[in-house]
This record gives structure tokens, sequence and C-alpha cells, in this order.
């Protein structure tokens, strides 16, 4: 198996542990905060691979500070990393 594949199937089961021992409270925010990372993570993936297919040297990484930033923040937080690394090209 490849890398990206052992991530995905650790990510999703490390989810699935979280979502089962607390949805007995909280199960909106943690689903939302669990649905924001794994989209965020997925954008992070699509958006490296086609900014690479244009030239564009810019990479964000897939590690825990990202993933926690988008899933904290959303939208914005995606938005915040990928500003960071377009301020460093200046």
């Amino acid at each position: 198996m490849d890398e990206k594949t052992v991530f995905f199937i650790m990510t999703g089961i490390c989810a699935l542990v979280l979502i089962i021992g607390m949805l007995k409270r909280r199960a909106a925010i943690l689903l939302n905060i669990l649905v924001r990372t794994i989209v965020g993570c997925v954008a992070i993936i699509f958006l490296n691979d086609f900014l690479q297919k244009q030239g564009i040297p810019v990479s964000a990484g897939l590690n825990p500070l990202n993933l926690l930033t988008i899933g904290s923040l959303g939208t914005g937080g995606f938005a915040l990393i990928y500003g960071i690394l377009f301020y460093s090209l200046l």
C-alpha cells in the first residue's frame, strides 16, 4: 500500500473511534469538526496537485497543525494556510 492509502485508512479509523467515544455529548460539534478536517485534507491534496500541474511552487503539508487549523476554522483556516504560503513567495 502506498502512503496516501495508509494515511486515509488511519484517519478513518481514528475518526470513527472519536465519533463513537463522543457521540453521547456534543455530537454535532465533533461531527462538524471532523467533516471540516476530512474535507480540508482532501482539498489540500487536490489543490497541491493542481498547483503542481500549473507550475506554481506552493505545497501545503498534511500535518497535525494544518489539519487542526482547518478543522477548527474551516474554510478560513484553509485560506489562511495557503495565504501564508503564497505570501512567502513574495
